[in-house]
């Protein structure tokens, strides 16, 4: 029996509008918080990755896959491009949104090899909301934003509050974003 595809967003799901704040077109996006393994510039392994705001609900991510990042001899390791996509997706739900989420799903389909010393370049977009879910998809490609699609990814994020990060996280998170210099982003909206 063939399984049938599923719509995506899946029906039900609306249009998501950029919040008010959001950043607008060609905003770099500053790191979240530094020991993050995916934006941050402490970790020497990280990904590093950086962001930069396009036109509608679109952010364009990129990183270098460095001999840190292999699974393979010479090819990025499969989980850690998964992560560079969640990264990915996540950035553009948080800043776009301005709403704190987790992701729930994350999908990725890999469609040629990433070799180390190559630059993937993702482009995440907002694709829907229904209720807490919010639905993203990227496509990432090699060495250019018009180069051959690498890998393909689609996520479901789920809206939580504040608290989820200090009850499940560290009990400090918000202290350390703080001493960070790190806005606590009391300005995003969350979900009752």
């Amino acid at each position: 029996m063939t399984k049938q595809a599923q719509p995506w967003p899946p029906a039900g799901a609306e249009p998501a509008p950029a919040h008010p704040k959001a950043p607008g077109p060609g905003s770099e996006l500053g790191v979240h918080f530094t020991e993050c393994f995916g934006c941050g510039d402490e970790l020497e392994g990280g990904l590093h990755l950086r962001s930069t705001v396009a036109d509608g609900l679109t952010v364009r991510s990129r990183f270098t896959v460095t001999k840190n990042h292999q699974g393979a001899p010479g090819l990025a390791h499969g989980g850690l491009l998964a992560c560079a996509f969640d990264e990915a997706l996540g950035t553009t739900v948080g800043n776009l949104l301005r709403r704190p989420a987790v992701t729930g799903r994350l999908e990725t389909d890999f469609r040629r090899p990433v070799p180390v010393g190559s630059t993937l370049h993702i482009e995440a977009r907002v694709d829907g909301v229904g209720g807490r879910k919010i639905y993203a998809s990227a496509d990432g490609r090699l060495d250019a934003e018009d180069g051959p699609v690498a890998v393909r990814a689609r996520g479901l994020f789920v809206m939580v509050g504040l608290e989820h990060f200090t009850s499940h996280g560290d009990p400090d998170a918000i202290e350390k974003f703080r001493e960070q210099g790190r806005p606590v982003r009391e300005d995003w909206d969350i979900n009752p």
